[in-house]
């Protein structure tokens, strides 16, 4: 089974002013060229054990890549050491590893190779390899004859033909059609249930949250947290939106013991989160369907053009399952001082718990001005009604009709 240890591991690469700079550097041993040191991975740190998914995330130049070349042994470290015990099957940068002028069957032959398996068990699988990428006469063309999309069928299907004891995928799917992307997706949890080790790259937050127990955060280069996806997410939030020298990140734990993030310019401040039933009573629990008010005091140092305020919705695995603000409601704040924002919601939601996050920003987004963003600020509850059971994320109301077209035993006609 596969698992993966990393202890210490950094990772540098020298640059170079120029390519006549390398060139004087190879030659002279270094004595007249000197090139500067970058160091992509700073001192990582973890463990990953058999069976276990793990996602990995971060800003671009951030680190992944580079990470997951060292755990596939395309590139070793400059220090540290990482272990990696069991068959690794690896998706990274589109084209990595293809010949384009070779067709897409030989390409399919050498990634099996690469894998270690023999000539017989790869012809073996070659027709399972064509019918998952559904690619047809293309299968035996030259690779510089495929889109981008039919890239990824190929080296999704080839990679995952014979189960591996660790996949490894980086956020190549994200090119493929979205039919390709759920049939992969699929066959990815297909594996997790028989035990296969899962690396994913991506900044796809549902994706991660679904396929992932756990995810890992980088920042240029030294890994910062290492916790439930959602925690992980919530914090990397806050840090895409840290754009101004006063922005302030905070994580806590709230009274219902989930972590929470908080984080913003403190250009406003969320004073206060309150539900409500119909009735006017605080409450945490709904019955499906029922109303709820969300209420929100938020203090307004200055007069903020464009102020907004939010709110989102998500279930327990951290999916995002409903949002909106006053600026998508058209609805303008009158700023600065204490103010009352409102939202009147129908659970229309299935069984379960969820969290309420809320957020000061300016315009549509929080990315740009975000005054105040509190993640996970209350958690309540949807229970079932006294009758209408129904299976999914969400209530529908529905009517049912039926007749007899037919009584049993007439003929038609």
């Amino acid at each position: 089974m596969g698992s993966i240890s990393v202890e210490d591991v950094s990772k540098k690469y020298k640059q170079y002013a120029n390519r006549w700079a390398r060139v004087a550097n190879s030659f002279s041993g270094g004595r007249y060229y000197t090139p500067q040191e970058k160091w992509v991975l700073n001192n990582i740190n973890f463990s990953v054990k058999s069976g276990e998914a793990i996602g990995i995330i971060g800003q671009n130049g951030s680190g992944k890549s580079t990470l997951l070349k060292l755990i596939t042994g395309i590139t070793n470290p400059s220090r540290g050491r990482i272990d990696v015990t069991g068959n690794v099957a690896a998706l990274l940068e589109l084209g990595m590893g293809f010949n384009p002028e070779l067709t897409g069957r030989q390409n399919a032959q050498m990634a099996l190779q690469l894998r270690g398996f023999d000539n017989q068990t790869i012809q073996r699988w070659m027709p399972d390899i064509l019918e998952f990428a559904e690619i047809d006469s293309y299968f035996d063309l030259p690779l510089r004859t495929y889109s981008s999309g039919m890239q990824v069928r190929l080296a999704f299907s080839a990679a995952t033909v014979i189960r591996p004891d660790i996949l490894i995928v980086d956020e190549a799917l994200s090119v493929g059609d979205v039919y390709f992307q759920h049939k992969s997706i699929a066959r990815i949890r297909e594996f997790k249930k028989k035990g296969t080790t899962l690396f994913f790259v991506s900044h796809d937050a549902a994706t991660v949250k679904t396929l992932c127990n756990r995810a890992i955060l980088l920042e240029k280069g030294h890994l910062t947290l290492d916790d439930i996806p959602d925690n992980v997410f919530n914090y990397y939030n806050a840090v895409i939106a840290q754009k101004e020298k006063d922005q302030e990140i905070k994580r806590l734990e709230s009274n219902q013991k989930k972590s929470m993030t908080r984080s913003g310019n403190r250009k406003a401040t969320i004073e206060k989160v309150e539900l409500f039933n119909s009735q006017g009573d605080s409450s945490r629990a709904f019955k499906v369907g029922e109303t709820g008010l969300i209420r929100c005091q938020i203090a307004y140092k200055s007069d903020i053009k464009n102020a907004t305020f939010g709110m989102v919705i998500r279930d327990r695995l951290g999916n995002d399952i409903f949002g909106t603000n006053t600026f998508y409601l058209n609805h303008t704040l009158t700023t600065p001082g204490l103010i009352e924002v409102e939202f009147k919601v129908q659970f229309n939601l299935g069984y379960g718990d969820y969290s309420i996050t809320v957020a000061s920003h300016s315009m549509q987004n929080h990315i740009e001005d975000n005054h105040d963003w509190w993640d996970n600020s209350l958690i309540f509850q949807i229970i079932p009604k006294d009758s209408h059971y129904f299976v999914g994320v969400s209530f529908l109301p529905v009517e049912v009709y039926s007749k007899q077209l037919m009584h049993e035993g007439s003929e038609h006609g």
